[in-house]
């Protein structure tokens, strides 16, 4: 394998995905990241593919200690403060400079949630093997590695996974990630998360694909942000069909990311609000 590695990523629903073949693991609210135990020393890459290494020195530290040689682990970059998982305090770290993040975590140690193994010591790349293999070969890895290294809990039985994002929320639990037992890993959206949420209203502006059946809406949130939705399902899109259908002609416009048709005032949406923070919105409901 080599650095840096595309990740995969989760696409935002509405409620847990239920059905068989599905495995759900806890969402932390920290810091993607990527650890790569080296031969003689330890990279952390972000999302984006940069080497955040010395943002998160101390889990490079600790990994280099604990981890064994060729060990590539996928997860999240944690900060606890009071027992709570503290996002901006994740987000400060990794803006930091390298001396303001050594004294950061003298006061706040970060925590390395893995949730995947992409390559093996013994093994080498395990990308393409079933989640519930990756998943025992990472538990293997881990069963004696002591904080700040640790593994995502995980379970199959949906009932407890609901109970866990109904409960954990106050200690800072983001919310729930279902991923499907028999998948391997790659880059793109291919796993699904619920995430804790206020709705929130917003004025659809536009769409885009066909005026029959659009395929996501283009909304302006209450803060005055314009935002392409996630792809639309089959009775939304009807809906903002029906509104299109009786509205006049709409024209092409183009922002910096997509072109879209414009479409007349009227029509509002429900949408999570808890997605906008990375800039995706989820649409629930045509008021």
């Amino acid at each position: 394998m080599d650095f840096p590695v595309d990740v995969a990523l989760a696409e935002a629903v509405p409620r847990l995905p239920v059905g068989p073949g599905l495995w759900y693991e806890i969402k932390f609210d920290g810091h993607r990241s990527v650890i790569w135990r080296e031969a003689e020393t330890v990279r952390v890459q972000a999302r984006s593919g940069r080497d955040v290494t010395r943002a998160w020195m101390d889990l490079a530290v600790a990994a280099l200690h604990s981890l064994r040689r060729g060990t590539v682990l996928d997860g999240e970059a944690v900060i606890y403060k009071a027992g709570r998982v503290d996002f901006s305090a994740a987000q400060s770290r990794a803006a930091s400079s390298p001396s303001r993040a050594r004294q950061l975590a003298a006061e706040w140690p970060a925590t390395f949630a893995a949730w995947d193994v992409l390559q093996h010591p013994d093994l080498g790349d395990v990308r393409g093997r079933p989640y519930t293999e990756r998943r025992g070969l990472l538990l293997d890895l881990l069963e004696d590695v002591p904080p700040p290294l640790q593994v995502v809990p995980a379970t199959d039985d949906p009932t407890v996974a609901q109970a866990w994002y109904e409960t954990l929320h106050d200690v800072g639990i983001e919310g729930i990630v279902a991923k499907r037992a028999s998948s391997p890993y790659r880059a793109g959206r291919i796993w699904q998360k619920i995430r804790h949420a206020d709705t929130v209203d917003a004025r659809v502006i536009g769409y885009t694909g066909p005026a029959a059946r659009p395929r996501a809406v283009v909304v302006e949130l209450p803060d005055a942000r314009h935002r392409l939705s996630q792809a639309l399902t089959a009775p939304l899109a009807a809906a903002v069909s029906a509104h299109v259908a009786t509205s006049a002609p709409g024209r092409r416009k183009r922002s910096r990311d997509f072109t879209y048709t414009t479409v007349a005032p009227g029509l509002t949406v429900e949408v999570l609000a808890g997605t906008t923070r990375h800039g995706v919105v989820t649409v629930t409901r045509v008021r």
